[in-house]
């Protein structure tokens, strides 16, 4: 409140100031010429009364003046006083809060003033204990020095008795022991040498007997009889004069136009065609037939139902190409490549028509691709050409995977899908998952049960060997061939083999099996030990 009364001292005194001097102007003026006996002039009065009215406003002017300086005056007093109350809790706030930092840092500096205390009487523990140990060592070191020395005494005392029994000395006998050595380096180095060699020559016969295996199958499957021959019977033997002609002459120009052989023999009412491309042989069967269901039969009208019969035969193999498109579900590929697919469909592997193993190898893949999240119009594409290249004759050269590569390529197939036709046999080395993949479907596919033609008497000799093979093994109680042959479960005697030595066991009969045996796909070979424990209650 001083700041306030201050303020309203002041105004006081200038409006009592004002008023003063207005009266004493006034006054002034009223006494100032007249004499003070004669009596005033009513004009002098007037005027003497308006300057009286002027000075009373003049002063009231001043008053008001005077008010609003004091109002001016106070609201800036109390703003300064406002300002002054708000300072002031600012000021006591931020006392406060440097009075609270001030605690927490005095609390922390006491803190870390006791953990460096602690660490100091930790250092020193540790610098004790250090002392000591370093004393034990610098005893210890004493102790082995002498023990260093004491060996080295007996060492020599031992090495003059050894030289004195053995009548050599140690230069002597460093010599012979190194001759030693050598000789039997020497000998386990011609041992790893003739194995070596060994190992590469049984290699070496292995892939020989690959590719000659596989240029076979190019030529014809196993069985020859029924892969590379066809029937078609005849009306009546009657038909079979008329296929020969006059000389010769018909059947001449049939396997001319055809390159087919045809075998008319003591069949009744049928004739056979052999040829190893079967697209030949089917045009050539569809030839024949028109012509005896014709009847007429003559060089010329060969020539005209061959090319008929060749037409359909390409209407068929793209058809059949593009019925298989559209079974996976794929688009988009180039029509020479729809047409070998479609050629496929009259070339079997061992005894398995080619197009259906491809088609049922894209739809392993898709469903593989389906459950490990990948794409499965990719993998089911890399599954159906991986065998484009059996599609060609054996006039090509190479391993149809690689001429299936290198056809995929030429006509615009991604890299991916290249690389897997390449790989499946192994003849590249694989490199993405598709191409992993399109083996394992192929591998399922030509190794499911029924799926390729194989005689009882193969199989059973086949299941017999491998259970022969196992039960060869020492500590082998029983053998058991599983899944169509393939699986083998070897039961051991827990008490002979531990379980080191049955994985031992499961190596050495999937070698052996894999040098002996001749199969499709893979074999398991799971050995089972048994551990039993064995207590009486009593």
């Amino acid at each position: 409140m001083g700041p306030l009364v201050v303020v309203l001292s002041v105004a006081v005194l200038v409006l009592t100031c004002g008023m003063m001097a207005a009266l004493f102007i006034v006054v002034r003026r009223t006494s100032g010429g007249a004499p003070k006996t004669a009596e005033p002039d009513p004009e002098q009065l007037e005027a003497m009364q308006d300057e009286l009215e002027q000075a009373r406003a003049e002063a009231g002017r001043i008053r008001d003046r005077a008010e609003i300086d004091a109002e001016e005056i106070l609201r800036r007093s109390e703003a300064a006083a406002e300002s002054a109350t708000q300072m002031r809790r600012e000021v006591e706030e931020e006392s406060r809060v440097l009075k609270s930092e001030l605690k927490e840092l005095r609390a922390d500096l006491e803190r870390r003033e006791q953990r460096l205390a602690e660490r100091e009487q930790r250092l020193d523990e540790e610098a004790r204990r250090q002392a000591e140990r370093d004393r034990k060592l610098a005893e210890t070191e004493i102790e082995l020095a002498d023990r260093r020395a004491e060996l080295l005494r007996v060492e020599d005392e031992r090495r003059v008795i050894l030289e004195r029994v053995a009548g050599l000395t140690s230069e002597q006998a460093k010599a012979e022991l190194v001759r030693e050595i050598e000789f039997q380096a020497k000998r386990e180095a011609a041992l790893i040498v003739r194995e070596i060699e060994g190992e590469a020559r049984r290699e070496g016969e292995k892939r020989a007997t690959k590719i000659v295996t596989l240029a076979v199958q190019r030529m014809a499957t196993e069985q020859t009889a029924e892969s590379v021959v066809s029937v078609l019977h005849l009306p009546g033997d009657e038909m079979k004069g008329r296929i020969i002609g006059r000389e010769g002459r018909n059947i001449r120009a049939f396997e001319s136009t055809t390159g087919v052989n045809l075998i008319i023999d003591d069949t009744p009412e049928a004739v056979l065609l052999s040829c190893f491309d079967p697209v030949r042989r089917e045009t050539a069967r569809l030839t024949l037939e028109k012509l005896v269901l014709d009847g007429r039969i003559h060089p010329q009208r060969i020539e005209e139902a061959h090319d008929r019969s060749r037409a359909e035969v390409q209407d068929l193999c793209a058809r059949a190409g593009e019925d298989a498109l559209v079974e996976l579900g794929l688009t988009d590929m180039h029509p020479e490549l729809v047409l070998l697919l479609g050629q496929l469909r009259y070339r079997t592997s061992y005894g398995q028509n080619v197009l259906k193993h491809l088609i049922e190898s894209a739809h392993i893949a898709g469903i593989m691709a389906a459950e490990l999240k990948l794409d499965r119009t990719l993998l089911k594409r890399c599954a159906l050409l991986h065998d484009i290249g059996k599609a060609l004759t054996h006039e090509v050269e190479g391993s149809h995977a690689l001429i299936g590569a290198e056809i995929a390529r030429r006509y615009g197939e991604q890299e991916d899908v290249v690389h897997a036709i390449e790989a499946h046999h192994n003849e590249v080395e694989v490199r993405t998952v598709e191409a992993v993949l399109t083996q394992a479907a192929d591998a399922i596919s030509g190794s499911r049960p029924g799926a390729r033609r194989e005689s009882l008497e193969a199989y059973v000799k086949r299941l017999e060997r491998l259970e022969e093979i196992a039960q060869s093994y020492d500590g082998v109680e029983k053998v058991f061939a599983m899944q169509a042959g393939r699986e083998i479960r070897v039961m051991v005697k827990p008490d002979a083999i531990d379980d080191i030595q049955a994985q031992v066991i499961a190596r050495d009969v999937a070698k052996q099996v894999e040098e002996e045996l001749t199969y499709p796909g893979q074999i398991r070979i799971t050995v089972v030990r048994e551990s039993r424990a064995t207590e009486f209650a009593r």
